[in-house]
């Protein structure tokens, strides 16, 4: 029997490397890209999808940067909502599966109240608005589509806030994290395992993949560098509410998972500490 080939975009991030890393390569044929194949580019997109006929393809491709003024945020809304529209029109010209990387960011966090995949969206960022639409156009363009959205996604590859605090940890000596930003740290790893099983799933819709529990970005700093054994940094709590930004509480509830029984994600604790190899 042949293998079944999968399309990873934005294969070199914290997720996309570790999807990549731990697709199981005796039953699946790995195709991945990066900045190679822009997706927001839809030319780009459907002639490789039509080159490659995937049976599924997982966008893990998107963009966070909000500090670029107009430019960056139409530079959001290319990459994160044509680039969903441009993946979704492939993948189903071709008949594959899509699974849409999502977040927490969807939703405003103005309600202290874990947020199941039947609440409300209300994005308050660019970056939010840019995947919801996203979200949209998957919905409506792909049929055999699974949205998974997660929160504060990290990884020892990419860009994140664990290696972001690793960095400042070997020439700072105090760094400021905000105390009132309330989420759950999700480990790459983790999600990538829930992300390959659903690869072959019959499960369709939206879908929410956070690890268990919550903390503050000052809480999950004061972990990482606990886990990691490091005492040369210290940390101050901060409010970015007195920062000319709003305190954010966007703690997701897998109340998909708990109600079909098709997956349960660890603590985010232990997900830590298996990273960080503790």
């Amino acid at each position: 029997m042949s293998k079944k080939i999968v399309w990873v975009t934005g294969a070199n991030g914290s997720l996309g490397s570790e999807i990549c890393e731990r697709l199981p390569k005796d039953v699946y044929e790995l195709v991945k890209t990066d900045r190679e194949v822009d997706v927001a580019d839809r030319q780009a997109v459907s002639s490789f999808a039509e080159k490659i006929g995937p049976d599924a393809v997982i966008n893990c491709a998107g963009l966070r940067e909000e500090t670029m003024g107009e430019k960056g945020a139409i530079r959001l809304y290319q990459v994160n909502t044509l680039g969903a529209r441009n993946v979704a029109e492939a993948s189903a010209r071709v008949g594959a599966r899509m699974i849409q990387l999502s977040t927490d960011d969807v939703f405003a966090g103005d309600v202290s109240m874990e947020l199941t995949e039947f609440d409300t969206t209300v994005p308050a960022t660019d970056y939010g608005k840019s995947k919801l639409a996203g979200e949209r156009f998957v919905q409506s363009l792909n049929p055999d589509h699974l949205i998974v959205r997660s929160s504060w996604v990290y990884g020892k590859k990419g860009d994140n806030f664990l290696t972001y605090i690793l960095k400042m940890a070997e020439d700072t000596q105090f760094l400021s994290v905000p105390n009132d930003q309330i989420s759950t740290p999700t480990s790459a790893a983790e999600l990538a395992n829930f992300v390959i099983q659903m690869i072959d799933s019959s499960e369709r819709g939206i879908y929410h993949a956070s690890c268990q529990g919550s903390c503050s970005r000052y809480g999950f700093a004061l972990s990482i560098l606990d886990y990691a054994g490091i005492t040369t940094m210290e940390l101050v709590p901060v409010l970015t509410s007195s920062r000319d930004m709003k305190a954010r509480y966007t703690v997701l509830k897998n109340l998909m998972m708990e109600i079909t029984g098709v997956y349960q994600m660890p603590d985010w604790r232990e997900a830590l500490k298996d990273c960080l190899g503790r």
